[in-house]
């Protein structure tokens, strides 16, 4: 009897595993189709696109144009362009999925909470990307294109300038959900206000080597990343100690 009762939950166990892969697939694959269309969409404005993410260096190209060394690569990179495009045109939608996947594990509490995650996790990240695009790199370029004089001229390839340019903008997106992660630890009570307070003088060590490693490689881009990023640490202090306080509020009533 032991054994047909725990041989039923086990087959329960498994019908739940895998009713969780197939609502998994199901998610995955229809972000997957918005995120196509988005990149079709995009493929039609691949031109201006380009032209946004060329402007930062252009002012510092002999012609006004990058260079390409295979017949291919400005085909490739139009396709990359327009698959970046795509997801962020299309984030809505798959953030929708993700939403619907994780959300029938949490309490009407927890969904609150993860959903102003998701959305200020989105805007912080799109916050990061900008800050790249309109501050760091035309500083950077300004720096870099001009060091040493004019007589000089770069050929910058294709390639190598959206690796560059994606590059950057990854690591100023991420650098920008500090905030976010810390609030969350701190709503975990993982760490508190009076630990991120004490350990400021750490954080900011590890704020510059990690600025340092992860910047583009001049003094200029180290500094550009590691101001926000020590901003945005004094700005996590502040917001974990809302929740503190809001938390200890919910229990006094």
């Amino acid at each position: 009897m032991n054994e047909n009762l725990l041989s039923s939950q086990d087959e329960e166990k498994n019908m739940s595993l895998v009713e969780h892969l197939g609502e998994l697939r199901y998610r995955v694959v229809r972000a997957g189709l918005g995120i196509f269309v988005g990149m079709c969409f995009c493929w039609g404005f691949s031109e201006k696109l380009f032209n946004l993410i060329r402007k930062p260096i252009e002012p510092y190209l002999p012609d006004g144009g990058l260079v390409f060394t295979a017949p291919i690569d400005k085909f490739m990179a139009h396709i990359k362009i327009s698959l970046v495009g795509g997801a962020l045109l299309s984030s809505p939608f798959w953030l929708y999925h993700f939403w619907k996947f994780v959300s029938p594990a949490l309490y009407k509490n927890e969904k609150r909470i993860a959903a102003g995650f998701v959305f200020f996790g989105t805007l912080q990240f799109a916050l990061g990307i900008a800050f790249s695009y309109f501050i760091v790199l035309p500083m950077a370029f300004k720096f870099l294109m001009t060091f040493g004089g004019t007589i000089d001229k770069p050929m910058i390839t294709i390639d190598h300038y959206l690796g560059f340019f994606t590059q950057t903008a990854i690591i100023f997106g991420l650098a920008f959900e500090m905030p976010v992660v810390i609030s969350f630890m701190g709503l975990a009570g993982i760490v508190s206000q009076r630990f991120l307070r004490e350990k400021r003088r750490y954080a900011v060590m590890v704020i510059t080597a990690t600025s340092a490693i992860a910047a583009p490689p001049d003094a200029l881009s180290m500094v550009l990343l590691m101001v926000p990023l020590w901003f945005l640490y004094e700005i996590s202090i502040f917001v974990v100690g809302v929740f503190e306080r809001r938390k200890a509020g919910h229990l006094g009533n």
